[in-house]
């Protein structure tokens, strides 16, 4: 099951140099997880000040 940010994401960038297969990306306004390319692994949620990365 893929991860998601939700509408708290506070657009650190923090989560993106995380992810080891480059499923985040800088969304128009928040970042954004591609569900495709997303292998469920946490570590987005892992390093998100405000908990936004969470399994859809």
């Amino acid at each position: 099951m893929a991860y998601k940010i939700s509408d708290v994401c506070i657009s650190c960038g923090a989560c993106e140099p995380e992810c080891p297969v480059s499923a985040i990306s800088e969304g128009v306004d928040q970042f954004v997880i591609d569900a495709s390319l997303c292998t469920d692994c946490g570590a987005c949620a892992d390093v998100c000040p405000v908990d936004a990365p969470a399994q859809e």
